[in-house]
C-alpha cells in the first residue's frame, strides 16, 4: 500500500530572528498505517542536517513532526488521486477564489530566490558553480 505523509521541518539560520518550515509531501510504501507512520518519521529524522550558509552563517533543519499521514486508496498511475480535501456548503465566490489560472500554478512560477533567511548551502552552491565552470 501507499501513504503520502507530510513531514515537517524547521530551517533556523543563525543570527536571524526568522524560521522558516517546510512541509514536505512524502511517498511513503507500507503494509499498515503503523509502518507507515514508523517510516515517515524515520525520514524526517534522516531529513536533519545542519550546514553553512554562503554568508559563513549556520543553518540548522530539524524534524518537528507530522502534519498528516494518508493512504493513497488508487493505484499509482498516470492520474491517481493522491488525497484530497474538501468543504462543505461552498458558495460560487469561494469556490472561484480556490480556482488558479495557469500562470499562477506553481509548475508554471519562476524560480526566484526564498523570502527570509537564506538557508543555501554554501557547499552545494560551491559544487554548481565548480560544475558550470567545467563545463559539466
Amino acid at each position: 500500500m501507499w501513504y503520502v505523509a507530510e513531514v515537517v521541518m524547521k530551517i533556523v539560520v543563525a543570527e536571524d530572528p526568522r524560521n522558516v518550515v517546510h512541509q514536505n509531501l512524502v511517498l511513503i510504501s507500507a503494509d499498515a498505517p503503523e509502518e507507515a507512520y514508523v517510516k515517515a518519521l524515520q525520514i524526517g529524522k534522516n531529513s536533519e542536517t545542519s550546514y553553512e550558509n554562503p554568508d559563513g552563517k549556520a543553518v540548522e533543519i530539524t524534524f518537528e513532526g507530522l502534519s498528516d499521514l494518508d493512504l493513497i486508496d488508487e493505484e499509482l498511475e498516470d492520474g491517481a488521486e493522491l488525497t484530497f480535501h474538501y468543504k462543505v456548503d461552498v458558495s460560487e465566490k469561494q469556490l472561484q477564489s480556490i480556482l488558479q489560472p495557469k500562470d499562477c500554478l506553481r509548475a508554471f512560477l519562476p524560480h526566484r530566490p526564498a523570502e527570509g533567511p537564506n538557508y543555501a548551502s554554501k557547499e552545494i552552491l560551491a559544487e554548481v558553480e565548480r560544475r558550470i565552470k567545467e563545463g559539466e
